[in-house]
């Protein structure tokens, strides 16, 4: 976690989830944006978006901010609700426990099902949280769908943690995934396929954290190489 950071640390208890860890709870920066050149920024998901088992600064979110700099344009450190083993309905219980219901941002991410799938919940059930979940992040994002950003859910079948069980778990993933997809087309926001770029991690194990489950820093990148662009794009569109 970056030291220069004031955080308000949000502590939830986890349901059954793919891995134990001591990655920190949900980064929350409850300050209401008030910067009207900045471009805010709101990550939604689960360990992932935590980016746990690696440094803060590696995490999906904390790379993007960089990339959005580097391009010229002011992002302040994102607004970050996520945390180890969380499934849909964590979430939407962690956001409605927040305190940034009035908020809006410029950009919005969404990254979160995995542990549904791990925790064999339902199809429909994933289903029917995603939708809500859509739409709190296009209402966070100030109605605009277009300032939302869906990413699909790594396949964590072959990382050493799911030891050799890729055949079942990449195809409940795609399915998962299929769900999400269409769900995100259906509400306009964008979506990034990022499960292609996860699997390669069965050839390369720099891609896969010291865990042997998440993402490596490394990986993160290669998703931001195409988050990136697509984020800029959007914003500079204002």
């Amino acid at each position: 976690m970056l030291p220069f950071l004031l955080i308000t640390i949000v502590f939830a208890g986890c349901k059954k989830q793919i891995a134990a860890t001591t990655q920190p709870a949900p980064i929350i920066k409850p300050v209401s944006p008030v910067d009207t050149d900045a471009y805010y920024y709101l990550a939604l998901g689960d360990s992932y978006t935590a980016g746990t088992a690696e440094p803060s600064y590696e995490s999906y979110p904390i790379q993007l901010q960089n990339y959005i700099n580097n391009n010229k344009l002011s992002m302040p450190v994102p607004t970050i609700i996520a945390t180890d083993g969380w499934t849909t309905t964590d979430l939407i219980n962690g956001i409605a426990k927040s305190n940034i219901a009035n908020n809006k941002y410029q950009v919005v991410t969404l990254l979160i099902g995995v542990n549904d799938q791990f925790g064999d919940y339902s199809q429909a059930s994933y289903r029917a949280n995603f939708v809500k979940l859509l739409h709190t992040a296009i209402n966070f994002a100030g109605g605009d769908s277009t300032r939302v950003f869906v990413l699909s859910i790594p396949d964590y079948g072959v990382t050493p943690f799911a030891m050799g069980r890729d055949s079942t778990i990449g195809p409940q993933i795609d399915q998962f995934n299929a769900i999400n997809k269409q769900e995100s087309t259906n509400a306009g926001v964008n979506y990034l396929d990022i499960t292609a770029i996860s699997r390669e991690a069965a050839t390369d194990t720099s891609l896969i954290a010291p865990d042997g489950l998440h993402p490596s820093g490394k990986m993160y990148k290669l998703w931001i190489d195409q988050l990136g662009p697509m984020v800029v794009k959007r914003l500079m569109q204002k």
